[in-house]
């Protein structure tokens, strides 16, 4: 569970996080997330979390919405049968601790802008 977040900053499960992180289905948080394109979200980023077979994916885009994942990576997703929810991270935050456990839900987030 995504216990609180702040700029920079994310809690979950008693674990303070302060740099960008995927949540993959089994919990497991991948901390120092970096991507190839800086603020581009692109399926090559999230190639581990895709493929562990997630049901839905949730991407966090930052406190100000600056990450932007390219129009591709979701035809692709919605292609494998994944659904993609895309959002502030205050938005995201919430998604995640609603449907973590309706299946298998992985997630990815920016933490600063």
């Amino acid at each position: 569970m995504i216990e609180s977040f702040s700029f920079g900053t994310m809690k979950i499960d008693g674990r303070q996080y302060t740099s960008d992180l995927i949540i993959y289905p089994d919990g497991y948080v991948q901390d120092a997330w970096w991507r190839a394109r800086g603020h581009a979200l692109s399926l090559a980023d999230i190639v581990g979390l895709v493929e562990k077979k997630p049901n839905i994916i949730i991407a966090g885009t930052g406190v100000n919405g600056r990450m932007k994942p390219d129009a591709s990576l979701s035809e692709y997703l919605e292609d494998q049968g994944i659904e993609f929810l895309v959002g502030d991270n205050d938005v995201a935050v919430k998604w995640y601790n609603e449907l973590k456990d309706s299946g298998k839900v992985g997630a990815c987030f920016h933490l600063s802008c």
